[in-house]
């Protein structure tokens, strides 16, 4: 009886997390990096591009969120457990930050997020179940793809989105944070199809999320 109830909690737990979270009703813990940025005035054209760009970065938070909330659930130790959560609340902050642009730019989020965020909750939670090696090596190779990710929307922003700009800068050192502290944590590192698959996963994601 004792571990029906502990399962439906966890489970209860898991979809308040996910309703939270879709509904961006998740509140930053740390100041808005781009709150003391000015609020340069962009030709439609580059709003609309501004908007797209940090649409697809609010997307990549949605995923984050669920990955990791996936990975922590299957998670054998306790500190892999924490430093999940731990990189989980920093993702947090990324999501609240791009949900505030994204609103500042009269733009909306994906109208798929709710597939990302199921997609990204099944993977994590696979690679958990794979052991905690693994699953530190998924959260390494992740974050140096979106580290990449972030340099590219960095050179593609206009020049005077300097809002923009403020947030995805303080997002790409808190990812590199993240991939350092899973390797030290003892990441595995993944056979190489797997990064490639993933290069393709993100790829159709991040596409998609531009216009959608």
């Amino acid at each position: 009886m004792r571990n029906s109830l502990n399962g439906l909690d966890l489970l209860l737990a898991e979809a308040d997390r996910a309703l939270r979270t879709l509904a961006t009703a998740v509140t930053a813990s740390r100041p808005n990096p781009a709150a003391d940025a000015p609020h340069n005035p962009l030709p439609t054209d580059q709003t609309r591009h501004a908007a797209a760009l940090m649409r697809v970065n609010h997307a990549g938070e949605i995923a984050a969120q669920a990955l990791y909330q996936g990975q922590a659930l299957t998670a054998r130790n306790p500190a892999v457990r924490e430093t999940l959560r731990q990189a989980a609340a920093e993702e947090g902050d990324h999501l609240a930050w791009c949900a505030e642009r994204l609103n500042e730019l009269g733009s909306r989020p994906s109208l798929f997020n709710p597939l990302w965020y199921g997609g990204a909750f099944a993977i994590g939670a696979l690679a958990g179940a794979l052991g905690d090696q693994v699953s530190l090596g998924f959260v390494a190779e992740t974050e140096k793809q979106v580290e990449g990710h972030l340099d590219e929307h960095l050179s593609r922003l206009p020049p005077d989105d300097v809002r923009s700009r403020r947030i995805l800068e303080q997002m790409k050192a808190d990812e590199i944070h993240h991939g350092q502290m899973a390797k030290s944590a003892g990441a595995a590192a993944l056979p190489e199809p797997v990064p490639q698959l993933m290069r393709l996963t993100s790829r159709v994601m991040t596409r998609t999320a531009y216009w959608v």
